[in-house]
């Protein structure tokens, strides 16, 4: 399958290690100079913003999607090649998932892990079935990776979660995996 388009899951907020900015801001070069197309939530600030604009920066395209009420907080970055403006998170979540060949999952919070384990379970029921790829960028996401291995080793899971998902440590291995 070739990989047109991909949806990032990351945070509007930067955190605290400066590594993650690096990585996103790297990601967005990589994705520009492989001719993908970003898609992501939209917004302007953190890790979203950094991403973006690195596309962008480095003449790739991206397309936001942003609820309705994030625009009145006025979050939503103003210079992408196309922002849609959906109605709630629901809405966001689902024309993620439609417009994207894959994903990958960047350091965040709640937001971030809810799209992820959304298109994880999606996945697993077979609604569609999309690559996703962990950037566990300084171990950020060690603890999770952890945890679904307890969750497979409790007969929890229908699957063993690594069967759907890539973990990666830096963005350049995200494209010298062969994952794609």
């Amino acid at each position: 399958m070739t990989i047109r388009t991909i949806a990032v899951f990351c945070g509007s907020n930067s955190g605290a290690d400066p590594l993650f900015e690096k990585h996103a801001c790297l990601l967005g070069k990589l994705l520009a100079d492989q001719n993908i197309h970003l898609v992501f939530g939209g917004g302007k600030k953190g890790l979203m913003g950094t991403l973006a604009n690195a596309v962008l920066e480095n003449g790739g395209t991206v397309t936001g999607i942003i609820p309705k009420f994030l625009t009145d907080w006025e979050q939503q970055h103003e210079g992408l090649t196309s922002l849609m403006i959906v109605s709630d998170m629901h809405e966001r979540k689902k024309k993620l998932y439609e417009l994207c060949d894959a994903a990958i999952l960047l350091p965040g919070g709640n937001g971030s892990l809810d799209e992820f384990f959304e298109m994880l379970t999606w996945n697993t029921l077979n609604i569609h079935n999309k690559k996703i790829i962990i950037l566990n960028t300084n171990g950020f996401y060690e603890h999770l990776i952890a945890h679904l291995h307890r969750m497979d080793q409790e007969q929890f899971l229908y699957e063993q979660p690594m069967n759907r998902i890539k973990i990666v440590d830096t963005p350049e291995m995200i494209f010298s995996s062969g994952f794609f």
